[in-house]
């Protein structure tokens, strides 16, 4: 497979001066005949002819723009979006080096394909390439690929969009290329001008980092491997997307503002990333003509990433378990069918849900007439990996009916059977993790809002600071059967430091933080405040409590279960240090002219919030909450919120008392793909 990548000297701009001086060269003999040749090398060096690179895209006999190339049919561009699934129905931009859009596309909801057609015949390198949706598992996704060079002759270009391309088109421009698509056309022009000449050295930086998982992939020729521009790769558990499968890959900003490249085995329990590169250290070396040496920028101990080689041998069959159970939805099969059914005789529990919930479940997808997308790996259940297997593989899929719309995504935990001898393939069945229950950390920023929209001052209305941070604990506290029961009376949370916090059931969803140790209930707020420990109010909280990785160890009892345990959760992401405005979910159109009122909510609000989400494509909104505050009891009302691409939500008429010690509150909440959590609070005044 030849690679799409360019060598250092093979670049444009370098032939250009090439061409120039052998032209030069030949002046002093025949100047006539030199002259010729100097055009005619100029323009090969260009891709073929001469053009401008302004909006109207006509070629200007007689100039050349290095780094231009005009094609003669109008050019294409196809790929496909996946994360080791599909990435479907997601949002597809084209840019090219001029910083100008020259094309879009969505992607198709079988198979995450895309194709369109450019806009312009005259392009200049490099194009980037954007793609914005929601993965299997529900959390939004902003990858980026890109076409480092182009070729007149080859019109029909690929760019394969995964986290993988993201990494490579990262470490190209040293930094994080989502802001490339948000900037004026000069600055996108110029952030994205270094893929061009760094794309090539930053793919084989990539696949050194990962050289554990081509190795058990068989790639026996990793210099051939294409992670851009390999025109039959699909997201079918095919070598290319098991290698996506195995690898967990993310952009982050560390608690210092440095811009990184994090790699882990996916299935690995660890929650430190394995390597860790800082983006602008390794662009450096890549821009390097000669000497660079990118692994200098990698800042971890390990330098490659960890392998799980025996849960990866199995993972080709993976999607059999996905058809097998779509055969049966298709059927119309019941509930008591799946509960009997093969592909769940090994089923316990997950996060409490019993054989007869995931049962239900997947009768209810039958009754909607859905069906499942391909598995998406997401983790690993086990405490720990034991020789590289991973015995409850955590993953999800889309749930989507036939015109492609999604009606919902469905996760859980697999376990791998083997078949009875050497030639019978062994299966995937559903399992669950078997747990009681589930328990997350999270960071989670807050802003305190006006009905205007405006923040309020520092001090005011319980908002010093404004805003604030903290971590989310997210007990699980009832059960998720269609009647939830109470799970626990009371947990204990220990941080990194060593100091614990008492956690009670308050008749909610997950547990409330307790001023009580011991207290086996307590009233809920409603506030964000009663599940989060607040940075700047709980002197317990230290810097290790705040980076990436820190542990929190949760210890209770079930209610069924009478002896002590345990659970550990990892903090996904590190604190942030800060908290831009643009990143907190709002409402459109809020002013002092035209503020959020009680009356607005008693009839029936219509929220509108694509500002936000047009600003913020790696973010989803989480929650939608009416908080009624000074009554008996403090009461809410809880929405479920849209499905991205939607970004309006009409809510249901809320029965506001009229009374002078009664305000009202308003919730939105909001997570990007790393697991930081921002909510907004909007203060009503006092009806």
């Amino acid at each position: 497979m030849h690679s799409p990548f360019p060598s250092a000297s093979s670049l444009p701009g370098r032939s250009v001066r090439r061409s120039v001086k052998a032209g030069i060269s030949l002046l002093g003999a025949a100047p006539a005949l030199a002259l010729s040749l100097l055009c005619a090398l100029t323009l090969s060096a260009c891709g073929g002819g001469g053009g401008s690179a302004d909006s109207g895209g006509s070629p200007n006999p007689g100039t050349t723009t290095p780094g231009v190339t005009t094609f003669t049919v109008t050019p294409t561009l196809n790929g496909v979006a996946a994360l080791g699934a599909p990435l479907t129905n997601a949002q597809v931009k084209v840019m090219d080096g001029n910083g100008a859009v020259v094309g879009s596309a969505s992607t198709r909801p079988s198979d995450g394909s895309y194709s369109l057609s450019l806009s312009n015949k005259v392009l200049k390198a490099p194009l980037l390439v954007q793609v914005s949706g929601i993965d299997a598992a529900g959390n939004p996704q902003v990858l980026h690929s890109a076409v480092p060079i182009m070729d007149a002759a080859k019109p029909a270009m690929t760019a394969n969009i995964t986290p993988l391309s993201n990494a490579i088109v990262a470490l190209a421009l040293g930094s994080d290329p989502q802001p490339v698509f948000a900037s004026s056309a000069a600055s996108a022009a110029a952030m994205a001008a270094p893929a061009a000449s760094a794309a090539s050295a930053a793919g084989e930086f990539v696949k050194s980092m990962i050289k554990t998982q081509l190795s058990d992939l068989k790639f026996t020729n990793a210099a051939a491997l294409d992670l851009l521009g390999d025109a039959s790769f699909a997201a079918d558990k095919s070598a290319q997307d098991l290698l996506l499968e195995s690898l967990r890959v993310q952009l982050s900003k560390n608690n210092k503002g440095v811009e990184q490249l994090l790699i882990s085995n996916k299935l690995s329990t660890s929650p430190t990333p394995e390597v860790q590169v800082s983006l602008a250290a390794a662009q450096t070396e890549l821009l390097k003509t000669t000497g660079g040496t990118p692994a200098t920028a990698i800042t971890s101990t390990l330098k490659l990433a960890s392998t799980a080689k025996a849960t990866l041998d199995n993972l080709p069959l993976l999607d059999e378990l996905a058809k097998g159970l779509n055969a049966l939805i298709s059927q119309g099969k019941t509930a008591a069918d799946f509960k009997a059914a093969a592909q769940l005789s090994a089923y316990t529990q997950h996060n409490s849900g019993d054989k007869d919930a995931i049962a239900a479940k997947l009768a209810d997808f039958a009754i909607k007439k859905g069906q499942l997308g391909r598995f998406m790996v997401t983790g690993c259940a086990d405490d720990a990996l034991l020789v590289g297997l991973c015995k409850k593989v955590l993953v999800s899929a889309n749930v989507s009916d036939a015109s492609g719309a999604l009606l919902a995504q469905f996760s859980d935990a697999v376990s791998f059977t083997k078949g009875a001898n050497a030639t019978t393939p062994g299966q995937w069945g559903l399992v669950g993790n078997g747990k009681g229950f589930a328990v997350n950390v999270y960071p989670v920023s807050v802003i305190h809002l006006g009905n205007d929209g405006a923040a309020i001052a520092a001090g005011a209305a319980g908002s010093a600071p404004n805003p604030w941070v903290g971590i989310q604990v997210a007990i699980q506290g009832q059960s998720t059967t269609a009647t939830p029961t109470k799970l626990m009376d009371t947990a204990t949370v220990q941080l990194q430091s060593g100091y614990s916090i008492p956690f009670a059931y308050c008749s909610r969803k997950l547990l409330c933080l307790s001023d009580t140790p011991g207290a086996t209930s307590v009233k809920p707020t409603g506030s964000i405040t009663e599940l989060v420990l607040k940075q700047s109010a709980l002197g317990w909280l230290g810097s290790a409590e705040s980076q990436r990785g820190a542990k929190y160890t949760a210890s209770f009892t079930l209610d069924d279960k009478p002896l002590a345990e345990t659970r550990v959760a990892y903090l996904p992401a590190d604190v942030p240090t800060d908290a831009p405005t643009a990143r907190f979910p709002a409402i459109d159109g809020l002013s002092s002219g035209k503020p959020l009122t009680a009356e607005a909510i008693r009839a029936g609000l219509t929220i509108n919030f694509a500002t936000w989400a047009a600003a913020n494509p790696d973010m989803r909104l989480i929650s939608v909450r009416v908080l009624l505050v000074g009554w008996i009891l403090p009461l809410f009302v809880d929405t479920e919120p849209p499905n991205a691409p939607l970004t309006t939500l009409t809510l249901a008429p809320v029965a506001l008392p009229n009374s002078a010690t009664v305000s009202a509150e308003f919730w939105l909440g909001a997570q990007d793909s790393a697991g930081r959590r921002f909510y907004t609070r909007y203060a009503l005044p006092t009806q």
